[in-house]
C-alpha cells in the first residue's frame, strides 16, 4: 500500500499541471485558435509566481500565500497571451508562428528579468506549502493516504479548475457559443454571436490557466524557478490531443502522462522497476517517447474542432 500511495501521490504532482494547462488549451482550440504558446505561458507564470513567493514569504506564509501566487501566475499568463490573441485573431497571423514566438520570448525574458532582479536566472523560494496530512480527510481508509496525505494544495485547486472548466464549456450558454465558434463560426455569426470576442475569451482563458499550471508545476517539484518548465507545455498539448478536446478524456490522458513522468522521475523508489538493468537516461525519455507513440496512433483518429486555426472573416459566410 505504501508503494501504491507513493506512486499515486507522485502521479498527482505531475498530472495536475498537465490537466490545468491542457484544459486551457482546450478552451482556446475549441474557440478556433491554436495556442502552441502554452509552454511560454507556463514559464511566465512560474517566473512571476516564484518572484511573488520570494518577495512575500517574509511577510506572509501558509496556503493563502500560495493561492495568491497562483492568482498572480494566472494573471501573468492572461496578460502574456494578449499578444498571441491579438496577432491570431485581429491581425490574422499564422497562429503556430505566433505561439512559437511566445515560446521563444518567455524563457529569454525570464532569464533577463531574473538576472536583473536577483543576479541569477534561478529565482528561489522556501517550500512551506507541503501538506503532510489533511485533517479528517487524511484518516479516510484507502483514499486518505492516496489523496489527502503528502500533498500540495495545487492538487485540489487543479481538480476544482477541471470541474469548473468542464461545467462552463459543457453546461452553459457561454460554452455553447465558444464551441460554435470553433466548429461553425459562420453559422455562429449568423445567429448573432461575436466570433472575435469568443475567440479572445477562449485564448485568454488558456493563457490564465497556463500561468497557473506553470507555478503548479514548479512548487511541488522544485524550490526555484529556472526559466523553464522542461517542455511541459508541449506535453499538455499532447494531453489535449490525446484527450480529443474532451474534458474527461483529457483528465484520463493527464493521469496517463503523469504516471509516465512518475516512472521517469521516481523509478529508483518503485520496487520492481529500480532493479531493472535500464539506464537512467532511458527512464527520463519515457514521457516523451510515450507522447510520440500516442500521437502517431491518434493522428488519424484525431477530430479537432473544424475551424481550428482558421482566421474568421465575416465575408466568408
Amino acid at each position: 500500500m505504501t508503494t501504491i500511495a507513493f506512486v499515486v501521490q507522485q502521479t498527482m504532482i505531475f498530472s495536475i499541471p498537465l490537466l490545468i494547462v491542457a484544459m486551457g488549451g482546450m478552451y482556446s482550440e475549441r474557440s478556433g485558435v491554436i495556442n502552441v504558446g502554452l509552454d511560454g505561458g507556463m514559464i511566465m507564470g512560474a517566473f512571476t509566481g516564484t518572484v511573488f513567493l520570494n518577495q512575500m514569504q517574509g511577510h506572509m506564509s501558509g496556503q493563502g500565500l500560495l493561492l495568491l501566487a497562483l492568482l498572480v501566475s494566472g494573471l501573468t499568463g492572461f496578460l502574456f497571451t494578449i499578444f498571441h490573441a491579438f496577432a491570431s485573431i485581429n491581425l490574422k497571423a499564422n497562429q503556430v508562428i505566433s505561439g512559437t514566438a511566445m515560446n521563444m520570448f518567455a524563457p529569454a525574458f525570464a532569464v533577463f528579468a531574473g538576472r536583473l532582479l536577483f543576479g541569477t536566472q534561478q529565482v528561489p523560494f522556501r517550500d512551506t506549502f507541503y501538506i503532510r496530512e489533511v485533517p479528517l480527510l487524511g484518516d479516510i481508509p484507502i483514499l486518505g493516504p492516496l489523496l489527502f496525505q503528502k500533498a500540495y494544495i495545487t492538487t485540489y485547486v487543479g481538480f476544482l479548475i477541471f470541474f469548473f472548466a468542464w461545467f462552463v464549456i459543457q453546461k452553459t450558454s457561454f460554452g455553447l457559443r465558444l464551441r460554435a465558434c470553433g466548429e461553425h463560426p459562420g453559422a455562429a455569426d449568423t445567429v448573432g454571436i461575436d466570433v472575435q470576442h469568443m475567440r479572445w475569451a477562449g485564448t485568454l482563458i488558456s493563457g490564465f490557466l497556463s500561468g497557473i499550471g506553470g507555478l503548479a508545476f514548479v512548487v511541488p517539484t522544485s524550490t526555484e524557478s529556472n526559466a523553464t518548465v522542461y517542455g511541459y507545455g508541449f506535453l499538455a498539448l499532447a494531453v489535449m490531443i490525446f484527450g480529443q478536446w474532451r474534458s474527461f478524456k483529457i483528465l484520463g490522458a493527464a493521469f496517463f502522462f503523469g504516471l509516465m513522468k512518475t516512472v521517469a522521475s521516481a523509478y529508483s523508489a518503485i520496487p520492481g522497476i529500480k532493479s531493472l538493468p535500464i539506464p537512467a537516461t532511458v527512464y527520463k525519455m519515457i514521457p516523451y517517447i510515450a507522447t510520440l507513440i500516442v500521437l502517431i496512433f491518434m493522428s488519424k483518429r484525431s477530430q479537432a474542432p473544424a475551424a481550428e486555426g482558421i482566421p474568421y472573416e465575416k465575408t466568408g459566410r
